[in-house]
């Protein structure tokens, strides 16, 4: 009877860890990634569904390294709402990292996915078809980013799905300098991203050069 019983025990202890383990299992049409940052992990799910050639973009920078050792150099604070605005970081202007053709501009009102709280948004030039290595993440909702009328808008591909507290923490730090629509959000100290990972799927990198690891940037 012992047997048995110790039989039915081990089954009861493992079946609740059956039942937890596909929390941790990739989503559908979708990729995690990790990026550690130097206050914290931030881990995001990318759209892979919706917003393809967006998600297909990030992912070469991700799979390449060419955001690691990059920065969080912006935090764009709401005038309006306290807490609320976006933070910036990737490549920035350095140029022996982007080297990749700026990917297609997938607007909101084609992908439906709008700029809510915790949103993954690529940064880009004042004209669409120009987003290359930077990104956004949101706190709070922000529509002004999203496409209306004949204004495209911004490419949103994701949401922060861990570590929302470091991306707060990081809109808190002190900023200034900058020009333009940029004046004082510079993050003064930028925070440093170690190093992006993806937590799904297998790594595909480009097979294009790393200059940024041969030539030291000025």
């Amino acid at each position: 009877m012992r047997p048995f019983i110790a039989f039915a025990l081990a089954v009861l202890l493992a079946f609740p860890a059956a039942l937890a383990a596909p929390t941790n299992a990739p989503t559908p049409g979708y990729v995690r990634v990790r990026l550690v940052t130097s206050v914290g992990a931030i881990i995001l799910s990318l759209d892979a569904k919706r917003a393809p050639k967006t998600t297909a973009n990030f992912l070469n920078y991700v799979d390449d390294g060419r955001l690691d050792g990059t920065t969080f150099y912006r935090a764009a604070r709401s005038k309006r709402a306290q807490g609320f605005g976006f933070i910036q970081g990737g490549v920035d202007t350095d140029a022996r990292r982007v080297i990749l053709p700026a990917v297609p501009l997938e607007p909101t009102n084609v992908t439906g996915i709008r700029h809510l709280d915790a949103t993954v948004s690529m940064a880009r030039r004042a004209y669409p078809n120009s987003a290359t290595g930077n990104f956004v993440l949101t706190v709070g909702p922000a529509p002004r980013l999203d496409a209306a009328g004949s204004y495209l808008g911004y490419a949103a591909f994701g949401h922060v799905v861990g570590g929302m507290d470091v991306v707060k923490r990081i809109l808190a730090v002190p900023t200034g300098g900058g020009s333009d629509e940029m004046k004082g959000q510079m993050i003064l100290r930028p925070v440093r991203i170690l190093t992006a990972r993806r937590l799904d799927g297998v790594a595909k990198p480009t097979g294009r050069p790393k200059p940024w690891l041969l030539i030291p940037r000025k």
